[in-house]
């Protein structure tokens, strides 16, 4: 009797939950598929849905936005008046310079919250993973003052020791080294591995580490960021992270290609904002003082806005300006990501990108470490390739990069990927880089790859057989929350 009393009490326990569950995300009055998917979640396992809710939904979106507003609030008067020099014009001024739809396009970005675009700077953009790490391990080894690093996956193999061990180096020398890392993303990273850099000098912090006792039990809201800053005046950014599966060594993912870049000039102090901002979100250490801002004078000709986004933003700015981006497109539009698992929203506005006559071209791996979120792509096949766009497969290497060009005219690389996700829920910064000269490149590549790609015909995906069918379905339905 007692026995079945307390299932029945646990039974009701689990009810409540559920409902309370379900009451917070129609409150929440989020993207219509999402709201749904958690919804058939909660109903359809319950126990399990439960779990999954409290680990991974958003509804703490607020809390989030109004910490960080508070902390960039606390920062915002310490690097206006002390320590940022007000660039030259000839840094800032873009009218003129820019095609006036791209300029009104860095003026949007901008107003929704990107950092102004700069002029004046130096981009070499790797496609290679190999030259990516020797490209970063030249300029950490060059480092004479600090080195700044903030990345989402760091990993304790032999391409993060060769990195650790570069740091303890310079470390020991005399240079101030800061490492950032999202706590789930390096959940694999053992303590003595961290231990051996703090011993040396190095600060190293957690972003929004999952403490579940000081009531930090969400996973999601993670720091996908990827950022090195050296002496404030050389920055990289992109896609790749730290560890031998990024640069290919690992079999069972194969050959791996990233799209990373180096920047010197203007630009890299809008990186160095970015860390600042991280780490005292984190720490709650100001680094907000002269010595992090040194001048930087131009070193190149190329113009780059950097695009700061994430959930603590009262609007999905990524989600906009991937948009508008679609919406300006007059020619073409080339996108590479590794998981593509779109909206409503976008998917229409790719679709109407087609219609205009834009060609639209999207290639996606099929070597890939998530093959639910490739899956849940696969199911919007159909109707994109009904609009006449074109998608390619790749199958060759596991590849990560993300990046956009417009009319081979401009071009965005950087963290997010073309999921809700990064639309709505990571920490993510992206470059768009307002030079011909860079785009064409990317475009280039873009062209190379898709020669190697398979094109998706519209009658080899319009009719899957029904196992199939029902595998895409369900990966459809879960995406926005994947």
């Amino acid at each position: 009797m007692i026995t079945t009393w307390i299932w029945t009490g646990l039974l009701a326990l689990q009810e409540i939950a559920v409902l309370a569950a379900i009451v917070a995300i129609l409150r929440r009055r989020q993207e219509p598929r999402g709201m749904l998917a958690w919804i058939l979640a909660l109903l359809l396992l319950p126990v399990v849905g439960l779990i999954l809710f409290l680990a991974f939904s958003e509804p703490r979106r607020g809390w989030h936005r109004k910490r960080r507003e508070h902390r960039r609030r606390e920062l915002t008067g310490t690097i206006s008046a002390e320590t940022l020099p007000v660039p030259p014009p000839e840094v800032t001024r873009i009218e003129g310079v820019l095609d006036p739809g791209v300029s009104s396009l860095a003026d949007f970005a901008k107003r929704l919250g990107a950092h102004a675009a700069t002029r004046g700077n130096d981009v070499v953009i790797y496609y290679d993973a190999e030259k990516t790490f020797l490209a970063i391990q030249l300029a950490l080894e060059a480092a004479e003052r600090s080195i700044h690093i903030e990345y989402y996956i760091f990993q304790p193999d032999e391409t993060g020791r060769a990195v650790r061990d570069l740091l303890i180096a310079k470390a020991r020398q005399g240079v101030r080294c800061r490492v950032l890392l999202d706590f789930v993303g390096c959940w694999r990273l053992p303590r003595s591995f961290v231990r051996a850099m703090e011993e040396a000098g190095i600060q190293v912090a957690f972003a929004m580490p999952v403490v579940p006792w000081r009531g930090r039990w969400r996973v999601n809201y993670r720091n996908h960021r990827k950022i090195i800053v050296i002496d404030g005046k050389v920055g990289f950014t992109g896609s790749q992270n730290i560890g031998d599966e990024y640069r290919g060594r690992l079999a069972r993912l194969g050959p791996w290609r990233d799209t990373h870049m180096k920047i010197v000039g203007p630009g890299v102090r809008h990186l160095q904002e970015v860390f600042v901002e991280d780490w005292y979100y984190t720490t709650q250490e100001q680094l907000s003082v002269e010595e992090w801002f040194p001048p930087i004078e131009p070193a190149g000709e190329h113009l780059v806005q950097i695009v700061p986004t994430g959930p603590d933003q009262e609007i999905h700015v990524m989600h906009q300006l991937l948009f508008a981006a679609v919406g300006a497109a007059r020619s073409s539009i080339s996108m590479i990501t590794p998981y593509f698992a779109p909206d409503t929203a976008m998917v229409l506005a790719l679709k109407a990108a087609s219609y205009r006559g834009v060609r639209v071209g999207l290639i996606v791996p099929t070597c890939t470490d998530h093959k639910f979120v490739l899956w849940a792509g696969q199911s919007f096949y159909p109707e994109l390739c009904s609009a006449g766009i074109e998608i390619y497969e790749h199958d060759e290497t596991m590849l990560h990069s993300k990046t956009l060009v417009v009319d081979r005219t401009w071009a965005m690389v950087g963290s997010p990927n073309l999921d809700e996700r990064s639309f709505r829920i990571n920490f993510e910064v992206t470059t768009i880089l307002y030079s011909e000269q860079l785009a064409t490149d990317l475009y280039d590549d873009f062209e190379t790859l898709r020669d190697r790609s398979r094109l998706i015909r519209l009658e080899d995906v319009d009719d899957p057989p029904l196992l199939t069918s029902l595998r895409l379905g369900l990966a459809r339905l879960a995406s926005p929350v994947l």
